[in-house]
């Protein structure tokens, strides 16, 4: 139970740090449903490694139904992971995911094939997932680097790099202090809908340039 008690409190004030809504500790062990998630998840992963495995896919089944997130008892997960929202995460039996990665809602670590083995992503330490990204197969996801949201990930990320779009490909420069939760590095690309609503301004800049022509 001290154990429990001690991871909670530690996820609580990595969430409180690393959340601009600055939430309490209170709040973050009560209101937050990633930690739920984490602290169930190692329930599960104890007993699937002690070879329950039919309880352990019943805890996580558990966990799913109350916090809206999917981790196979047998994904092995480090300390203070933040999973921010959280809803629609899945992860999957042979991910591995090490200290202070911070993954957002909708997000996948999935695998591309149905042989036995290391199918799942490794994250190192440090990484952000942005939302709804999907990080796919048995790649790694370097130490501190970032995949954006939405992007679909199929290839090693370096350490310290940023990815996106589909397929993820990294903008060329290393991440910078200031990369917003979502993987995005500041300037780097704008969003597709940002390009269309730039071109929808200059088309209809032209048409009254035109007008007024005529």
């Amino acid at each position: 139970m001290a154990g429990v008690i001690g991871e909670a409190l530690e996820i609580a004030r990595a969430i409180r740090a690393r959340d601009p809504a600055r939430p309490t500790v209170a709040e973050s062990i009560l209101c937050y449903a990633g930690l739920h998630a984490v602290l169930w998840h190692r329930l599960a992963n104890r007993l699937w490694r002690t070879g329950f495995r039919a309880p352990a896919r019943l805890v996580s089944h558990f966990s799913r139904f109350l916090t809206g997130i999917e981790i196979h008892p047998g994904a092995a997960i480090g300390r203070r992971l933040f999973i921010d929202h959280g809803m629609g995460v899945v992860i999957g039996e042979t991910a591995e995911i090490g200290d202070d990665v911070l993954i957002y809602h909708g997000v996948t670590l999935g695998g591309l094939t149905l042989r036995p083995g290391k199918r799942h992503p490794t994250l190192e330490s440090g990484v952000v997932i942005g939302a709804g990204a999907q990080v796919l197969g048995p790649i790694r996801i370097g130490r501190n680097a970032r995949v954006g949201a939405n992007a679909v990930c199929v290839d090693p990320v370096p350490d310290g790099v940023t990815v996106v779009g589909i397929p993820a490909r990294p903008p060329g420069r290393p991440c910078e202090e200031g990369t917003t939760g979502y993987g995005i590095t500041p300037g780097a690309l704008e969003s597709v809908a940002e390009q269309v609503a730039a071109l929808r301004a200059e088309i209809e800049a032209l048409k009254e340039r035109d007008s007024l022509r005529a």
